[in-house]
């Protein structure tokens, strides 16, 4: 695996800023992808939201295997969180969903103030997680309008801004916060594959072999059926055969790994070789599916 670290100066400051507005929020909807639920889980947001309630948003969702999020669902759940998973191109009923779950964990507390006179206020819900998972998105699809700008590329937002979504919540958008160490490598190429991380700073044939590496033994039939390579042939070899495949090849005539490495990676983050989830739920949960 090859060793990714990506921290601009702009997500500590962001990181220090989500630190201060938590203190007035209710509720931490935090975005992960579908793909790699628990690579995309940023760690600082554990503390950061401690005694919140957390609902956990799986983004991608047609991206994703379908019996895999569903085993992952389950897992989120059984640890304490809500947990959903969404297509944000095509769920219409995204801001339904968020809503009666932002409404359901701050219940009691909304009881309590109408026991007491008090009408409540709107929900006020942060929304949170690593760069490129879909947190403008998501804005844009409960607030109705767009009001977050986004890119299908990591660190587009950079400032903190609240943003009124419905008469019974407001949103608090936040930049993409990674955490300064990857504590395990294939965390950092798990992250890199999916495009989370500057393509910039990465070696990408270095990652595209991490890639091809994770899908053959996630999905050993997968690569075969897409780019006519072999179940047994090395990273190096299934670049060559992308390359084939795709008719990339340089002056001389020879495969164009290099090519070969961008497009896989495009085709692995559009979901144009099939969905893909690239890490197993825990065996516990899966037990309790059978």
């Amino acid at each position: 695996m090859v060793k990714v670290q990506w921290y601009p100066g702009h997500m500590d400051k962001a990181r220090r800023e989500m630190q201060e507005k938590l203190k007035v929020v209710d509720v931490v909807i935090e975005v992960r992808d579908a793909r790699i639920p628990e690579a995309s889980r940023n760690p600082v947001l554990d503390s950061l939201s401690s005694g919140k309630p957390r609902i956990i948003v799986l983004s991608r969702r047609d991206m994703a295997d379908e019996a895999e999020t569903e085993k992952w669902l389950r897992q989120l759940e059984l640890g304490g969180c809500r947990a959903l998973a969404v297509d944000l191109q095509r769920d219409k009923n995204v801001k339904k969903k968020l809503l009666q779950a932002a409404l359901d964990l701050t219940r009691e507390k909304r009881e309590k103030q109408f026991s007491r006179g008090i009408r409540p206020r709107p929900v006020r819900a942060t929304v949170c997680g690593i760069p490129n998972v879909g947190k403008s998105t998501l804005i844009n699809r409960i607030a109705s309008r767009s009001q977050a700008k986004t890119e299908d590329r990591p660190g587009v937002t950079r400032t903190l801004t609240w943003i009124h979504a419905d008469e019974k919540l407001e949103l608090l958008d936040t930049p993409g916060v990674l955490w300064p160490k990857f504590d395990d490598e294939k965390t950092g190429s798990l992250l890199a594959v999916t495009g989370a991380i500057n393509d910039d700073i990465l070696d990408i044939p270095m990652i595209a072999m991490d890639g091809i590496h994770i899908i053959q033994d996630r999905y050993p039939g997968l690569l075969p059926e897409v780019y006519g390579c072999s179940r047994e042939d090395s990273p190096p070899a299934v670049l060559r055969a992308i390359a084939a495949k795709r008719n990339l090849r340089k002056e001389n005539d020879l495969p164009d790994t290099k090519r070969a490495a961008v497009m896989f990676l495009q085709e692995v983050r559009k979901g144009r070789i099939g969905p893909l989830t690239l890490e197993a739920a825990d065996e516990e949960t899966e037990n309790l599916s059978e």
